[in-house]
């Protein structure tokens, strides 16, 4: 319920903006607590202050009353933050979906609205959002490479804090959920999908934590639980044309090499190349049903040879795909037969 602080601020913002931006505000909303009813004595004020151009940006303030010893955080939003969220690179959209609407100057910008939350529903129902699940993934790597490589306990914090909220937000929005009440709810909402108990008992205990190996190890262990159960399932393709090329690609690329690598004991290049191998494979296996290839779980640096085994018995399981795919590996006698039909096709 709107209490007669709040709506003197809200009347102060649309005076200001009269004042001295009178075209720049387009509507005012409140989100947070006060619309979920989730508030206590100390609850601050969150407004959605949507502006249509820079001079709407002088609104924005902050400011502590002393009186209930409230701090209020006044800011704005155009729409390129909004439509930012609406693409939904996080899970904390509330401000964009469930603000209610207590001043409107411009009644197409509140057209617009509407029409940017239905767009937001059909992404997080559409198979689209499973990108960006995987993009906070990535994201939470990354957050967990720091953790590994900082010594501080402060910054180990800070960096699996980042891998908290990355995972958290790609959970909500694998099930196509947001959050909407707020960080001290964020464990109760996450209940509210399928999430295993595990994962939240770390979240609790990452929060607990005086230990750098423990952060470490806590974080990981959300990392593999997110890489594990927020994987969508994809139809993958059967063999067909499209893979034509591929199979001579490889052993343009890197056959030869793995062998020159063997013949000269070169460790390093013989490695690179049966990983540039591997990429390729793992990339087709994305998306067409050619079978698995471990290359790197078989891979020998103390025995080079037997990499370029390894490399032409891929190769061989390969061209067995090839001609389910109803495919013939190009091949020629010598450069003049391959001229002839080169120039024939």
């Amino acid at each position: 319920m709107m209490n007669h602080v709040n709506q003197k601020i809200i009347n102060a913002v649309i005076e200001k903006a009269e004042k001295v931006c009178p075209d720049s505000v387009s509507l005012i909303g409140i989100y947070g607590s006060i619309v979920t009813g989730d508030t206590y004595e100390k609850s601050d004020l969150d407004l959605l202050i949507l502006i249509q151009d820079d001079r709407g940006w002088q609104l924005g303030t902050g400011f502590i009353l002393d009186d209930s010893k409230v701090g209020y955080d006044i800011y704005c939003t155009d729409w390129n933050g909004l439509r930012y969220d609406a693409a939904c690179h996080h899970a904390q959209i509330s401000k964009l979906m469930d603000s209610q609407i207590v001043y409107i100057k411009n009644r197409e910008a509140y057209d617009e609205l509407c029409k940017l939350r239905e767009q937001t529903k059909r992404f997080l129902a559409s198979e689209e959002r499973f990108h960006r699940v995987n993009e906070l993934i990535d994201k939470a790597k990354i957050s967990y490479a720091n953790a590994s490589l900082h010594e501080e306990l402060g910054q180990i914090r800070l960096d699996v804090f980042g891998v908290m909220c990355y995972l958290m937000d790609a959970i909500m929005l694998f099930h196509g959920r947001y959050f909407k009440r707020g960080t001290k709810r964020m464990i109760e909402e996450l209940a509210e999908v399928p999430v295993e108990e595990t994962f939240v008992d770390n979240l609790k205990s990452i929060a607990s934590s005086k230990d750098v190996l423990e952060l470490r190890a806590l974080s990981k262990s959300l990392l593999l639980y997110a890489e594990g159960h927020l994987q969508q399932e994809k139809d993958k393709e059967e063999p067909s044309a499209s893979l034509l090329g591929t199979y001579e690609e490889m052993y343009s690329n890197w056959r030869n090499k793995v062998e020159e690598a063997a013949e000269q004991n070169s460790v390093f290049a013989s490695f690179m190349n049966m990983c540039n191998l591997h990429y390729m494979f793992a990339e087709i296996s994305s998306e067409a049903a050619i079978g698995t290839y471990n290359i790197m779980e078989e891979y020998n640096p103390d025995c080079l040879e037997d990499n370029v085994s390894l490399f032409d018995t891929c190769l061989q399981k390969y061209e067995s795909v090839y001609k389910t795919a109803g495919i013939a590996v190009k091949r020629f006698p010598g450069v003049d037969e391959f001229v002839v039909d080169y120039l024939e096709k």
